[in-house]
C-alpha cells in the first residue's frame, strides 16, 4: 500500500505522543504533551485519566495538522501504552471513578504479600508468569475495590469497568471495552496458556470478571474511531515494551531489545512457548498478530531509568533540563567512587524487593555534582547489566549485541558506558522511538500497509553503534561496588512505616 500513513498514539508514563509514519516507516510528524505526576503519599503515584485523554486528543490533532492529513487519510491508528497503570471508570458516563494508579506505585505491598500467603510471591507464577508484586495491575484493582466506597458493588453489577491505558483510549475512541494480550498479560489475571482471564487468578486476587475487558490480538481492527479521529480505524494495541520489541523487528527466537525510557526494559523473544524464569525475570506475551499463535518473551523490568534524570531536574534542581546531564557528567572522568541505586519504588528485576529504597553510596568530600550526574547515568547501565546477567543465566547464552531504543539513547555517554559494562556492542536504530513504530507496524499489518513481518524487518536500519572499551578488571571491580550499593538499599521499609 504505497504512500499510506499510519498514526501511533503512545500513552506513556510522563507524556502522551502521536507520531505519524509513512509506508517506509519514516516519521512524518510528531506531537507530545506531558501530564501531571500526582504523589498523594510517599510511594503513591497517580495520574488523572481525563487529563490524559484530553492530551491524547490534542497531540493527535497537532500531529495530523503538521502532516497535512485528515483522519480519513490514515490507513490505521495504533496504540501503545504504559502497561500496568490501572484505571476504573463508569460504564454509563465514561468518567474515571478514581485517579489511575501508576505502575510505579507501591501502595499494594502489604496486599501482594497477603495474597501470596505462605506460598509467597511465586504463588500464581505458574499460571500468569509473574510474581506477586506492587508492579502489576491485579492487586491495584483489588486495592481500588477495597478502598473506594461502593466501588466493589458497582463493579460486580457491571457498572464499573477496569482497563489499562490502552483500554481507556480504545473505549474513548471506539466505544469498545477491549485490551490486547500483551497488556492483559501484565494484570496477573490472564492465563498465559489460554490467553483468557482465569477464574483461579480472579478468585485469588479478588477481582470480578464482569469488569474486565475482552482480550484481543495485538494486531487487528478494533473499530472505527469517532470524534476527532472519525474516519480512521484503530487497528493495534501493544504494551509499550512489547511495542518496542515489535518496532525493533525482534521476530525470531533469541532476538531482544532494551528500551531506555521512564524505566528500563530488556525483552527477549522466546517463541510460541512461554519460558519461566529461575532468575527473577518475567514471562509475558510479546505480541499476537490476528489469528496467528501468540509469541512470548522474557522480560527484565527496571523501575527507574530516565525518571531518575527527571527527578534530578525537578526534585533536586541540579540540572535545568534533562539533556544537560550528559554535559555535566562529562565534567569528570569517572563517578568518583559514587554509586546511585534509585530504588524509589523498591527494586524490580531481578530482585523484586518492595522493601528497598534508594541510596547514594560511596560519598566523600571529593564528590561533586558532576560525579553525581555520572552516577545517575551509570545507574541505568548497571541495572541493565544485572538483567542481562539474569537473561544469560536463564537461556545459557550470553548477550552478543543489544538493540537499544528510547529517549535516553540520545545520551552517548550512557550508551558507551552500557557497552562497557555489558562487554557487548550497543546498537541504536535509525528510528529510536521504536515504541511508536511498533504500534504503527502492528496497525499497518492489520490493514495491509505491510504484507508480512519480513517486509518490516527489511526496513530496520542502524543509526549508531557503541563498542566496549573498558578493561575487564575495571568493569568487574566497578560492578562489585554496584552490587554492594544495591545491598545497602534492602530492608529499609519496616512494618510500622506509613
Amino acid at each position: 500500500m504505497p504512500n499510506a500513513h499510519v498514526a501511533a498514539i503512545d500513552q506513556g508514563t510522563t507524556s502522551s505522543r502521536c507520531i505519524v509514519f509513512d509506508s517506509a516507516g519514516a516519521v512524518v510528524a510528531a506531537a507530545r504533551r506531558e501530564h501531571r505526576q500526582i504523589f498523594p503519599r510517599p510511594g503513591w503515584v497517580e495520574h488523572d485519566a481525563a487529563e490524559i485523554w484530553a492530551n491524547v486528543q490534542a497531540v493527535t490533532a497537532e500531529a495530523l495538522s503538521q502532516a497535512g492529513l485528515k483522519p480519513a487519510d490514515l490507513a490505521a491508528v495504533g496504540i501503545t501504552n504504559q502497561r500496568e497503570t490501572t484505571l476504573i471508570w463508569d460504564r454509563a458516563t465514561g468518567r474515571p471513578l478514581a485517579n489511575a494508579i501508576v505502575w510505579q506505585d507501591t501502595r499494594t505491598d502489604a496486599l501482594a504479600a497477603e495474597i501470596g500467603g505462605a506460598e509467597g510471591p511465586d504463588r500464581l507464577r505458574a499460571l500468569c508468569g509473574l510474581p506477586l508484586a506492587t508492579y502489576f495491575s491485579g492487586p491495584k484493582i483489588r486495592w481500588l475495590l477495597d478502598n473506594t466506597p461502593d466501588l466493589r458493588a458497582r463493579a460486580e453489577a457491571g457498572d464499573a469497568l477496569f482497563g489499562t491505558m490502552d483500554s481507556w483510549l480504545i473505549w474513548n475512541l471506539t466505544g469498545r471495552h477491549v485490551t490486547d494480550v500483551t497488556n492483559a498479560s501484565r494484570t496477573m489475571l490472564m492465563n498465559l496458556a489460554t490467553l483468557d482471564w482465569d477464574d483461579r487468578l480472579l478468585a485469588a486476587i479478588g477481582v470480578p470478571r464482569v469488569m474486565l475487558p475482552e482480550i484481543r490480538p495485538s494486531s487487528e481492527v478494533y473499530g472505527e474511531a469517532r470524534d476527532g479521529l472519525a474516519g480512521a480505524v484503530v487497528a493495534s494495541a501493544l504494551g509499550d515494551q512489547q511495542a518496542a520489541l515489535f518496532g525493533q523487528t525482534c521476530f525470531s527466537v533469541g532476538e531482544g531489545k532494551c528500551t531506555y525510557g521512564t524505566g528500563g526494559f530488556l525483552l527477549v523473544n522466546t517463541g510460541e512457548t512461554p519460558v519461566f524464569s529461575k532468575n527473577g525475570l518475567l514471562t509475558t506475551v510479546g505480541y499476537k498478530i490476528g489469528a496467528q499463535p501468540a509469541v512470548y518473551a522474557l522480560e527484565g523490568s527496571i523501575a527507574v531509568a530516565g525518571s531518575l534524570v527527571q527527578w534530578l531536574r525537578d526534585n533536586i534542581g541540579l540540572i535545568a533540563s534533562a539533556d544537560e546531564i550528559e554535559a555535566l557528567a562529562r565534567t569528570v572522568d569517572d563517578n568518583g567512587g559514587c554509586y546511585f541505586v534509585p530504588a524509589f519504588a523498591g527494586l524490580f528485576a531481578p530482585y523484586w524487593r518492595p522493601d528497598a529504597r534508594g541510596v547514594i553510596a560511596g560519598l566523600t568530600g571529593y564528590v561533586t555534582k558532576g560525579h553525581i550526574a555520572r552516577a545517575v547515568l551509570e545507574a541505568t547501565a548497571w541495572q541493565v547489566r544485572e538483567v542481562a546477567d539474569a537473561m544469560a543465566a536463564d537461556s545459557g547464552v550470553p548477550l552478543s549485541t543489544l538493540k537499544a531504543d528510547g529517549g535516553m539513547t540520545a545520551n552517548s555517554l550512557l550508551m558507551q558506558f552500557q557497552a562497557d559494562v555489558l562487554a557487548a556492542p550497543v546498537v541504536r536504530p535509525t528510528v529510536p522511538e521504536t515504541t511508536c513504530l511498533g504500534a504503527a507496524y502492528a496497525a499497518g499489518l492489520a490493514v495491509g500497509v505491510w504484507p508480512d513481518l519480513e517486509s518490516l524487518r527489511a526496513q530496520w536500519r542502524k543509526d549508531a553503534e557503541w563498542t566496549p572499551a573498558l578493561a575487564p578488571e575495571a568493569r568487574e571491580r566497578a560492578y562489585r561496588k554496584w552490587k554492594k550499593a544495591v545491598q545497602r538499599t534492602l530492608d529499609w521499609i519496616d512494618a510500622d512505616d506509613a
